[in-house]
């Protein structure tokens, strides 16, 4: 047995979570049997998503389930081995985060080269972040050299990542975020053509004027990550044949009152929108294309994996999981178990 830590969802948020709402708890976990590993996590993402996971909400996923650990992508080094083709030493990518040690399914562990880029980057933009901004773009938006395209919340984990390869694939990128840190991170940083503040102006104002600052007439392409206004901006100014991918719609996730929808769809039937929401689960097939492509732009620099790291180890995950909701977060929030000081944060 190997003593281990590991958060619990002992109740149901209402609006915002708090810290009533989970417990860390000490348990034994056993040693691998056939098929199995036995992984001690050196990082974990906390994510957006997880707040819908929280509820009993009909969704895409499962429920936590209370009383049980939470589930979340980490990454971490095998220490004892029940498969001979995944040996003690390696790195290995799970969904068994939330928690120290895990005994997780040599199935369910893919193996990752920590040699070649570092172990938080699979979490990363080689991480299912990546891989959801690149099905996003390529596959479901499918976009092309020299369209205008719109990212909201362009500062978090996917949209740092979409922005960035629209741009690699020869595209005019627009940014929204929620402080002008961010907005000039963007910029300055991330190589986007103009970035704005939602919370400076109404969106449809800031989102003309930065259609003005690139020279486009409209937008091709939206990746929304936030649904509300600002997906009812963008429906405003979708060049003809337009597409809009709909990855998240993080302004509703902690809601308590049924939210309204764009009020202008009628556009999208004069204009021939396309609009679709999309599940990165469904495009398994991408991965070989999506792998290839991400690891040559980070190898040419064209692509960074943005992190924002905090360290201090497990106990402080659940705290970085509620700053991410708020937004304190550039690019991916990424928990290291490491020895720093709980709460110390890395952008």
């Amino acid at each position: 047995m190997t003593g281990s830590r590991e958060w619990h969802l002992v109740r149901r948020p209402t609006g915002w979570p708090t810290d009533d709402d989970v417990a860390l708890v000490e348990v034994d976990v056993p040693g691998p049997g056939p098929g199995e590993l036995l992984v001690r996590n050196t990082a974990m993402s906390v994510e957006p998503y997880m707040r819908g996971r929280m509820s009993e909400a009909v969704s895409y996923t499962e429920p936590y389930a209370l009383g049980a650990p939470m589930l979340g992508h980490a990454v971490g080094t095998v220490i004892a081995s029940g498969e001979p083709g995944i040996p003690a030493g390696r790195s290995v990518v799970h969904q068994a985060g939330w928690r120290e040690y895990a005994l997780v399914p040599a199935a369910a562990a893919e193996p990752v080269d920590t040699d070649a880029f570092p172990a938080s980057t699979y979490l990363g933009a080689l991480g299912i972040t990546g891989m959801t901004a690149y099905v996003g773009l390529s596959h479901v938006a499918a976009c092309k050299p020299g369209e205008t395209v719109f990212v909201s919340a362009a500062a978090g984990a996917v949209g740092a990542t979409a922005g960035q390869i629209a741009k690699a694939m020869g595209c005019r990128v627009i940014g929204s975020a929620g402080a002008e840190a961010k907005v000039r991170f963007l910029t300055e940083e991330l190589g986007y053509d103009a970035a704005f503040n939602y919370r400076d102006s109404p969106v449809r104002a800031s989102l003309a004027v930065a259609l003005t600052e690139v020279g486009a007439d409209g937008l091709d392409v939206y990746f929304d990550n936030v649904g509300g206004e600002q997906l009812e901006a963008a429906i405003r100014v979708m060049r003809p044949f337009g597409r809009i991918a709909l990855c998240g719609a993080i302004s509703t996730y902690n809601a308590t009152e049924p939210v309204p929808g764009p009020r202008n769809l009628l556009l999208m039937i004069w204009r021939r929108l396309r609009m679709t929401g999309f599940l990165v689960g469904d495009h398994a097939d991408q991965h070989a294309a999506f792998t290839g492509d991400m690891s040559r732009w980070l190898r040419a620099g064209a692509v960074r994996s943005v992190e924002t790291a905090v360290h201090g180890g497990v106990e402080a995950a659940w705290p970085a999981f509620l700053a991410m909701l708020r937004g304190d977060n550039v690019g991916k929030m990424i928990v290291h178990f490491g020895s720093s000081a709980v709460g110390d944060v890395d952008h």
